[in-house]
């Protein structure tokens, strides 16, 4: 088994998809060990430390990578598996801001309201325990929270040379901060540039489905992914995979824009793979998906169209069944741990 271990220092994170030389090269078939800074690289610490004051825009939403995968070419898929998805410190934070969020007033949706105030919650993490501990700011209320740890970014380079901001999601990937992102899950990203030069970050111990105030419980990360490479087969669009079901995802603004993207990519996909008429398809989606949201706060928005892979007729195997061999490569790993 082939293991590599990889802990950037502040200086080697990125902060962008493309435009930046890839920090290791791996073969199809690597374990990655990583750590993954918070989204506010490790700057805020308490509720006095206010983001605008400690972190400097645009060095936010840090991500680990990006690394060549030995082979890969564009029209190629990598497929990522999140082994293991656990929260490096024992806090972690969250926060709100003037002008950031799905619940005030931005840049581009200009109010007269007030702006919300700059707001920073620190919460107690318990491994252990497997809870997260809320503390209201503004009274004793506390409440213990499940841990769901999960990726809010992960992408690879997009094509044409350009160079994309972490926070932006799109058909690379990159911050589309969905819950469904867990360990036990196979993204699949399609290829744009030699090598794919993929990255991970933005580490949260649980987030709400569209992480409404702009922030989720924002952590560390010492993060295990399984690598493997699936030769020319393109993926549009990000796609998630884990036991049950299979999962598109789909970014843009407005809203429904990213839903119809994220179900066109389903409808298409469950099409290839049963090999069902596009209407056929679209009628059985139609009545067995489900529409879990990604974000509402980003630059672009995310949704994710999901279906069980038990009403597919029994044919499974997608992407040349990557998802059950890098599943029992990552037990494997775990075991040996």
């Amino acid at each position: 088994m082939n293991v590599v271990s990889y802990r950037p220092s502040p200086e080697e994170l990125s902060y962008t998809f493309g435009g930046r030389q890839a920090v290791g090269t791996v073969k199809p078939g690597t374990i990655l060990e990583l750590y993954t800074e918070d989204c506010f690289g490790g700057r805020v610490r308490s509720v006095e430390d206010l983001p605008s004051q400690v972190c400097e825009f645009p060095y936010l939403n840090p991500v680990t990578g990006p690394f060549h995968v030995e082979g890969a070419q564009p029209g190629d898929t990598l497929a990522l598996h999140f082994v293991s998805i656990e929260p490096a410190r024992d806090w972690a934070v969250s926060a709100t801001f003037p002008h950031f969020g799905a619940l005030t007033g931005t840049h581009t949706t200009a109010m007269l309201t007030p702006p919300l105030d700059e707001v920073v919650w620190r919460y107690d993490i318990d491994v252990a325990a497997g809870v997260a501990r809320y503390h209201a700011r503004n009274s004793d209320f506390t409440v213990e929270l499940p841990l769901d740890p999960m990726h809010g970014t992960v992408g690879v380079a997009p094509g044409a040379s350009e160079a994309r901001m972490t926070i932006t999601p799109d058909a690379h990937g990159g911050n589309m901060d969905t819950p469904e992102l867990r360990a036990g899950v196979t993204v699949y990203l399609g290829v744009n540039v030699e090598g794919g030069l993929f990255a991970v970050g933005d580490g949260h111990a649980r987030q709400g489905h569209g992480e409404v105030c702009g922030t989720a419980v924002e952590s560390a990360m010492n993060t295990v992914v399984a690598v493997e490479l699936i030769k020319g087969v393109t993926t549009p669009w990000p796609r998630l995979e884990d036991d049950t079901s299979l999962m598109s995802t789909g970014s843009a603004r407005p809203l429904e824009d990213a839903y119809r993207i994220s179900q066109h990519d389903l409808v298409t996909w469950a099409s290839e793979i049963t090999g069902l008429e596009t209407l056929d398809a679209y009628q059985l989606v139609s009545q067995i998906g489900e529409a879990p949201v990604g974000n509402v706060c980003d630059s672009n928005y995310t949704m994710v169209a999901k279906i069980p892979k038990a009403y597919l007729g029994g044919r499974g195997g997608v992407y040349e069944s990557a998802h059950e061999r890098l599943r029992d490569l990552g037990r494997q790993y775990l075991a040996q741990r």
